[in-house]
């Protein structure tokens, strides 16, 4: 973890919780205060698991999903969510159905597209788009936009921690929100407090990890 000021978020789950490090980060969109370390829920079966169950209790009942859309690396959460869907249960309205786990691949200009032989798994299909964080808003919304253009519905947006509670006009559900977090900040970098106080960028982070400046 990129600073010594790190520690455990837990939840009543005992494979759910989330670490995270204060400091002074930047993304590819902002600054922000805390890094959110997501790589263990997306890597570990069982942490993967854990944020499915959590997650999987605003959909089953409301949500026909088809295709899930997985963005940030969360394939494994993906896959996890896919087979709480389609568990047996008279309230799962996805029961015993198929669900296709799909990943976008990425332009030089950032923009999500489909190879031809993934499109059908996503042309005239309800798509469930899962991140490991939304903050800005910036990949979801464009998952959003690439699912409309390959001729899919959006079936939601959810993440394992989200700033925000709507995007593109969808609500966004998360396991962990800021009010996890004590004083959490995210804002442009021409309007971070902590660059105006001379306060040294700790690391840069993306989806990856992070990568330390000092």
């Amino acid at each position: 973890m990129p600073t010594s000021n790190t520690y455990k978020i837990r939840t009543k789950s005992n494979n759910l919780y989330l670490r995270v490090s204060e400091g002074h980060f930047a993304t590819s969109h902002s600054h922000i205060n805390y890094y959110i370390d997501v790589a263990a829920q997306k890597a570990r079966l069982s942490e993967a698991t854990a944020v499915a169950k959590d997650l999987v209790t605003y959909y089953k009942t409301t949500a026909v999903v088809d295709t899930i859309l997985c963005l940030d690396g969360t394939e494994v959460i993906g896959t996890c969510l896919a087979r709480e869907l389609t568990r047996d249960d008279f309230a799962n309205m996805n029961a015993h159905q198929t669900i296709y786990v799909v990943t976008p691949e990425h332009t030089t200009g950032s923009q999500l597209f489909f190879r031809d032989n993934i499109v059908p798994m996503i042309a005239n299909k309800n798509v469930l788009i899962l991140a490991g964080s939304v903050a800005t808003g910036y990949t979801a919304q464009a998952a959003v936009e690439a699912v409309k253009y390959y001729g899919g519905i959006p079936a939601g947006i959810c993440a394992i921690f989200a700033t925000i509670e709507s995007c593109a006009g969808y609500p966004v559900r998360s396991v962990f929100n800021p009010n996890d977090l004590p004083g959490y900040m995210s804002c442009p970098s021409h309007e971070c407090p902590m660059c105006k106080e001379g306060k040294k960028i700790d690391a840069l982070v993306n989806h990856y990890g992070f990568s330390k400046l000092q």
